[in-house]
């Protein structure tokens, strides 16, 4: 068999499989991020009732804030208060408020170590009436993200694993439906002096229903949501793959 044929046959076979896995099971609600094309590869936005993961790129700070904010902009459009564990007193109050997340809808908790964090997260999903959980670990078993998984799809809470102070190489099996990594890129710059809207690499590494991907999206605005910066939003691959590189 010709390699291009194999290929082919190999593309179709992992597309019956996510028309398959995306049949499984009752639909989930979702929540469109704002960014067409992203929301077109996840079939209509992120899952909600389910446990994702979220990483920054490397152990840098400024990509772990990044995913927090990344985070944030979701819950920011999900009603209710949002349970957030804390890894250490680093969350930046104003930041959240700055993409629509009021802190007040906020319930801060130090957890101490990740045993007692990983007991707390379960039990506010359980509890119900959260829009979110969110915990922030070094570390995650398989077996915790089972518990969390069963936790947030039996009350429809949707919960956030914010995995800070990894190293990009450090990963473990997960039952989280999808696992994301977080990198800050340069801004745009503005006609004026001045700084513009943050951009971000999002990297979907793996998803139930959808092949991994990564976009360059303007960070969250007022609102939570994301955007196609305007020079890629005409398609351009010259500047795509110039963001790519910058990104790289």
């Amino acid at each position: 068999m010709a390699l291009p044929q194999r290929a082919e046959i190999l593309a179709e076979l992992r597309a019956r499989m996510q028309r398959l896995e995306r049949g499984v099971g009752p639909r989930r609600a979702v929540l469109p991020f704002g960014a067409a094309a992203l929301d077109r590869h996840l079939g209509g936005g992120l899952a909600l009732g389910v446990l994702h993961e979220v990483a920054g790129e490397g152990a840098d700070s400024i990509h772990g804030a990044a995913a927090a904010l990344f985070i944030g902009g979701v819950l920011a459009r999900l009603q209710g208060p949002v349970l957030w564990c804390l890894g250490s007193r680093d969350l930046f109050a104003p930041g959240l408020r700055g993409i629509g997340l009021d802190p007040d809808r906020v319930i801060y908790v130090e957890a101490g170590d990740a045993a007692t964090m990983l007991q707390v997260m379960e039990e506010g999903l359980r509890h119900g009436g959260l829009a979110g959980v969110v915990g922030e670990l070094s570390r995650l078993p398989m077996v915790a993200t089972r518990r969390l998984q069963l936790a947030a799809e039996a009350r429809g809470t949707t919960a956030f694993a914010l995995c800070r102070w990894r190293a990009a190489t450090q990963e473990e099996p997960s039952a989280a439906v999808s696992r994301w990594r977080v990198a800050a890129l340069p801004s745009a710059a503005l006609p004026v002096p001045g700084i513009g809207r943050a951009r971000w690499r999002l990297e979907l590494r793996r998803c139930r229903g959808a092949e991994a991907g990564h976009w360059i999206v303007e960070a969250c605005d007022a609102q939570g949501r994301l955007a196609l910066p305007a020079d890629l939003a005409d398609g351009s691959a010259a500047a795509a793959d110039g963001w790519l590189r910058a990104a790289g």
